[in-house]
């Protein structure tokens, strides 16, 4: 597996992959009742995904919803990088050429420890907000938002899941990349004076989704 440490700006990194989606698949027989109530939530949203992204909706409500439901199912997708270490037992990470490996994996440890704390803290706020959202029950139709909340969820528990594999068992090797020390000075620069410089660093390293994400998180 093949993950990149995107600069944004100083001292700023973030890990990215543009690993395909997995399949959940069906869980253990063992699994607990609140790994099964996510996992059922995650289902159920992802139809809701898929059907939105038809775009066959009729009404201003609807059309609305289906908006917001693609743009958080893309927001979500920025997960997938932890979700997919979750089962690597060897990575390769790309930096920065003018970075110093040393520094490089300590960005890499820096990043993995925070995305754990994040993951975790999230984790816990999202599964209180599923039970709440119970209080919804009255609203005719399908409860969009548990659906959601469920979804997010179990999303923080895979990513918590990858994090914390990645820290402890998978065998990182470090390659330096001048396409990436390209990327770190365009981080300051605005929209319009990097967007085509950094279309070219994302064809040339052939990820097809990185210059939507690059313009997202350096902002």
């Amino acid at each position: 597996m093949h993950v990149y440490l995107i600069p944004l700006g100083r001292d700023r990194y973030e890990l990215y992959a543009e690993a395909p989606e997995e399949e959940e698949g069906p869980l253990a027989h063992d699994a607990g009742r609140v790994r099964r109530w996510l996992h059922r939530a995650g289902e159920q949203w992802h139809e809701y995904v898929d059907a939105a992204r038809l775009s066959t909706a009729t009404g201003r409500f609807a059309i609305w919803r289906d908006a917001i439901i693609c743009k958080l199912a893309a927001t979500l997708d920025e997960q997938r990088t932890l979700r997919s270490l979750r089962t690597a037992s060897s990575a390769t990470m790309r930096f920065p050429a003018s970075l110093e490996s040393r520094a490089a994996r300590a960005a890499l440890d820096r990043i993995l420890a925070s995305s754990q704390r994040h993951h975790g803290q999230r984790l816990i706020l999202y599964l209180v907000l599923f039970v709440l959202s119970g209080i919804l029950f009255f609203i005719p139709g399908p409860n969009i938002v548990a659906y959601y909340l469920g979804f997010q969820g179990f999303g923080h528990l895979q990513s918590w899941r990858g994090a914390r594999h990645a820290a402890t068992h998978v065998a990182w090797t470090l390659q330096p990349s001048t396409d990436l020390d390209e990327l770190a000075t365009l981080a300051s620069q605005p929209h319009a004076a990097r967007a085509e410089r950094v279309r070219a660093v994302a064809q040339r390293l052939a990820l097809e989704h990185l210059s939507a994400f690059f313009e997202r998180a350096a902002g």
